[in-house]
């Protein structure tokens, strides 16, 4: 049996960011760098491409974080709003009925 967990761990921002300028500055490959800094390849692979869209280096149409945040708020925002569209809908039913008794 593995001693590695197959939980996924947590990292600070600043890890992150620290691990994507070690990435960009030194003439190692990706795979090395996790290596040393004890992360999944994968993982580092996916903050470096995510940091270069951050910057508007990716392809068109990629979402940033700041995009995918908004993004997230904003459908958060609309089943709020269909909740009270609903809500007052049945409040209008209801009133409606009430006032034809």
């Amino acid at each position: 049996m593995s001693s590695k967990s197959n939980m996924s761990r947590r990292y600070t921002a600043e890890f992150k960011r620290d691990a994507i300028a070690l990435v960009m500055s030194s003439e190692k490959t990706v795979t090395e760098v996790a290596r040393d800094l004890g992360v999944s390849p994968e993982g580092l692979r996916g903050w470096v491409k995510q940091a270069k869209i951050d910057r508007g280096e990716g392809p068109a149409g990629v979402l940033s974080t700041a995009e995918r945040g908004e993004l997230v708020w904003l459908r958060w925002r609309v089943r709020e709003q269909e909740a009270t569209i609903e809500v007052l809908g049945k409040a209008t039913a209801f009133f409606a009925q009430d006032k034809m008794r």
